[in-house]
């Protein structure tokens, strides 16, 4: 991990990547305010910019403690599980099954953690919006946690991608010869 870190084009991809996250979720929870604002002709180009910026602040009013934490582990996570991925396919670029299994395990984490994304006022993003499709929507309110167990699940499941695919990169390529 350090040494993936001190390489500045990964440090770079885990601190846009997170960054990219994270601006997502807080743009989707603010995203007809975003909207009206850029489309109308009132304020100039700053005033917009940085009203727009004041909405990162938003983490600590729409969300929980325990949400905001998720989202922020979530985004930070995310970045590094796409950067260890493209440091684990440019090792590898040779082995397809190798990087393949690899693969498979860190998009498993990407998907937990879109699904994971939200905020205690709308639940999980995407997992409200697809259960809302099978009229369970409901039922996230009868969790303990009202829904927020997505959030700590994937936290959980990204983390459980970042160290399978940091096992994969200290693997060797090839079987060893006993």
């Amino acid at each position: 991990m350090r040494s993936l870190i001190s390489k500045w084009r990964y440090a770079a991809i885990i601190i846009l990547v997170s960054l990219g996250v994270f601006t997502f979720v807080i743009s989707i929870q603010n995203w007809q305010l975003i909207s009206s604002l850029w489309f109308s002709d009132i304020g100039t180009l700053s005033q917009k910019l940085i009203l727009t910026l004041t909405l990162y602040t938003s983490i600590g009013t729409n969300f929980t403690f325990l949400s905001a934490t998720t989202t922020v582990l979530t985004s930070i996570l995310f970045g590094v599980n796409i950067a260890l991925l493209v440091y684990y396919i440019k090792k590898v670029q040779g082995g397809a099954k190798t990087a393949f299994s690899g693969g498979a395990t860190s998009m498993g984490g990407l998907l937990s953690g879109l699904l994971g994304i939200g905020c205690a006022a709308c639940g999980t993003f995407i997992a409200t919006s697809i259960l809302a499709l099978f009229g369970v929507g409901a039922l996230l309110g009868l969790l303990p946690l009202g829904g927020e167990e997505f959030g700590i699940v994937a936290v959980l499941l990204l983390g459980y991608s970042i160290y399978r695919i940091g096992k994969k990169i200290n693997s060797p390529l090839v079987c060893e010869v006993t």
